[in-house]
C-alpha cells in the first residue's frame, strides 16, 4: 500500500527532527513530486534545501510557494531569507517587502509574483 502525500510529509518531518535532513529532502521532493500545489511541501522543502546550503533549489521552492499562495506571510519571509542566504540582497528586499504589506494585511498583486518562467 502506498503512503498518502501527508504520511509522507510527516515521514519527513521526523527525518527533520532526527537531524536527517537528506532523507527529509527526498520524501518532501516525493510530496510535490504527487502533489504539485502542495504548498506545505513546498515551504518545507525550501526550508531543509536552506539548511544543507542548497539556495538557488531554495529559491526555486520558495517561488513555487509564493505561487501557490501568494499572500502568505510566511512563505514570502521565507522566500527572502533564502535570497539572504544566496546573497541575492535586492531580491530579498523585495519578498520582505511583500511580507511586511501582508503584515499590514494587505495583499499582493498578481503581476508582483514571479512566474513559474523567471530565473531565481
Amino acid at each position: 500500500m502506498s503512503q498518502t502525500v501527508h504520511e509522507i510529509f510527516d515521514g519527513a518531518t521526523g527525518d527533520v527532527a532526527l537531524g536527517d535532513l537528506e532523507a527529509a529532502t527526498e520524501k518532501f521532493r516525493e510530496c510535490v513530486r504527487i502533489q504539485p500545489d502542495f504548498f506545505d511541501g513546498w515551504h518545507a522543502l525550501g526550508m531543509v534545501l536552506m539548511k544543507t546550503g542548497r539556495h538557488p533549489e531554495a529559491i526555486a521552492a520558495g517561488l513555487q510557494a509564493v505561487r501557490l499562495r501568494p499572500d502568505d506571510q510566511l512563505a514570502w519571509s521565507s522566500l527572502s531569507l533564502f535570497y539572504v542566504r544566496n546573497n541575492q540582497i535586492p531580491e530579498a528586499e523585495a519578498a520582505g517587502a511583500k511580507a511586511k504589506i501582508l503584515s499590514w494585511g494587505g495583499k499582493i498583486h498578481p503581476e508582483a509574483i514571479p512566474s513559474a518562467n523567471q530565473t531565481p
